[in-house]
């Protein structure tokens, strides 16, 4: 039996070893545990990639943080997710220079390409789609970046497969 489940849901077991790691990172702050429930929601999110009920009930019993107020934490910044991210984040900037650039295009043939919408995971678990509101890039609108690259001049759709092709 493994510790992860292998299928695209990401759902986390309680032998896995990673609530380990991220014990020995509570226990880093010896008995004092006021004020670290922020801290301690980034090094799971670093550990585990999201931060599930699993994960958020497993906080709550170590520091003593009500679940409901850490999933509030976890829901309100953007910084936090609750649902499995994909190997690679891929993001269509949406801002106004590539709004009217062809931005709604170029969203379209990668929800197309990846068969997925906005905020949504492949079903392996390889990509996760976001719209933004601005990359910084508006002189090359319109604009996508995947993980750290950033592609450019994108009104010709037609290269968008071959940009993503080049991630799996």
């Amino acid at each position: 039996m493994t510790d992860q489940c292998k299928c695209s849901c990401g759902c986390i077991k309680p032998n896995d070893p990673r609530f380990e790691e991220l014990q020995r990172y509570i226990d880093s702050f010896g008995d004092d545990n006021k004020g670290i429930a922020m801290r301690v929601l980034q090094e799971a999110q670093h550990i585990f990639g999201y931060l599930p009920l699993e994960v958020l009930k497993y906080i709550s019993e170590h520091i003593g943080v009500p679940v409901a107020e850490l999933y509030g934490v976890a829901t309100f910044y953007s910084q936090f997710s609750i649902t499995p991210k994909g190997k690679h984040r891929v993001s269509v900037c949406l801002g106004t220079a590539c709004y009217v650039r062809g931005a709604p295009k170029v969203l379209d043939k990668v929800c197309e390409e990846l068969k997925v919408k906005i905020g949504e995971t492949t079903a392996d678990g390889l990509f996760t789609l976001d719209a933004t509101r601005c990359l910084g890039c508006c002189g090359m609108a319109p604009v996508m970046m995947i993980d750290d690259d950033v592609y450019g001049k994108l009104e010709d759709v037609s290269v968008i497969p071959d940009i993503l092709k080049k991630y799996e």
